[in-house]
C-alpha cells in the first residue's frame, strides 16, 4: 500500500528556520487549516496518511520530508545542520521503525532529505547549506549496493535542492530559472515561470500536487496532459516551505 508519513505543526511554527527570504508575519489558525486541506487533498487522491505525534518545542517538525527519505524498504534517517531540528528525527525514526523499515543515520555530516530528490534510481543530491559532501559519500555506500546512482548537485541559491527543483512523473526535471545553478545536469529539464511551480508531487503517472500559487505553470503541465492538484500552502511557503516538504510519500 501506498501512503505518506506527515506531521501537524507546531503552535511555535513561526519561529521556523528563514534562510533566503524576509521573514513575513504568519498565521498560525490558517497554517493549520492550509496542512488540513493539502491532508486532505492526499487522502482524496488515493495516498492514506500516517501521523508523526506534533511536538510544540520543534518550529519546523511539519516539514517532515527533511526527517527521513526512503529507498523502496530501506528509511535513511537525516542528520539536519541546524541544531535546533536534529530532534525532529527522533520521533520520526520512532513511527518508521513501527512501520517496519529497515533504517539507517546519517552520521557522517549532515544532510535534510529536502536535498534529495528521486527519479527512478536516481537520487540527486543537493549540495547546500544543510547538506554536505560527506552525507554524500555516506548516502552513496548505502544505496549503490541496492541498484541506485547518487548525482551531487550544487545549490547555491535556495534553501534545498528541492526548492530549485522536482521531477514530473516522466522524469523531466522542472525548475525555476533563477534559483537553479546549473540545469545541463539534467537530461531532461523544464524550466517553469513561477518558483511554487518548480514543486510537485507526484500522485500518480498523470497526476501532480503543486502550490496553487503557480497557475502559469499548472496551465504548462495541463498542456503535457497531467491532472492538477492545486492546493493554497501560501503560509508555508513564508517559511520556504513547499508542498513537497510537509510529506514523505511511501510508495508500495
Amino acid at each position: 500500500m501506498s501512503y505518506v508519513l506527515v506531521r501537524p505543526p507546531a503552535a511555535t511554527l513561526a519561529d521556523g528556520v528563514v534562510t533566503f527570504i524576509e521573514r513575513q508575519p504568519l498565521d498560525l489558525d490558517l497554517a493549520r487549516r492550509q496542512w488540513a486541506g493539502y491532508v486532505a487533498a492526499l487522502e482524496s487522491n488515493g495516498w492514506p496518511t500516517v501521523s508523526v505525534d506534533i511536538d510544540d518545542t520543534l518550529p519546523d517538525s511539519v516539514f517532515i520530508e527533511d526527517a527521513v527519505v526512503i529507498f523502496g524498504d530501506l528509511a535513511v534517517v537525516t542528520n539536519p545542520a541546524e541544531p535546533a531540528r536534529n530532534p525532529e528525527t527522533v520521533a520520526t525514526e520512532k513511527k518508521i521503525r513501527e512501520l517496519g523499515f529497515e533504517t539507517a543515520t546519517i552520521t557522517e555530516g549532515t544532510l535534510d532529505g529536502g536535498d534529495v530528490l528521486k527519479v527512478g534510481t536516481t537520487a540527486y543530491v543537493g549540495l547546500t547549506g544543510t547538506t554536505n559532501e560527506a552525507a554524500v559519500g555516506q548516502l552513496r555506500g548505502l544505496l549503490e549496493p541496492r541498484g541506485w546512482t547518487v548525482v551531487a548537485v550544487p545549490v547555491t541559491k535556495a534553501l534545498h535542492l528541492k526548492s530549485a527543483i522536482t521531477a514530473l512523473p516522466d522524469g523531466t526535471i522542472i525548475g525555476y530559472g533563477p534559483v537553479v545553478d546549473d540545469p545541463t545536469i539534467f537530461p531532461s529539464y523544464l524550466e517553469v515561470p513561477e518558483e511554487p511551480g518548480a514543486h510537485v508531487v507526484v500522485l500518480d503517472a498523470s497526476t501532480v500536487l503543486m502550490s496553487s500559487a503557480a497557475p502559469e505553470s499548472a496551465a504548462i503541465f495541463e498542456a503535457r496532459g497531467l491532472r492538477v492538484v492545486a492546493v493554497d500552502i501560501s503560509e508555508f511557503e513564508k517559511l520556504e516551505g513547499c508542498v513537497t516538504c510537509l510529506s514523505v510519500r511511501v510508495r508500495g
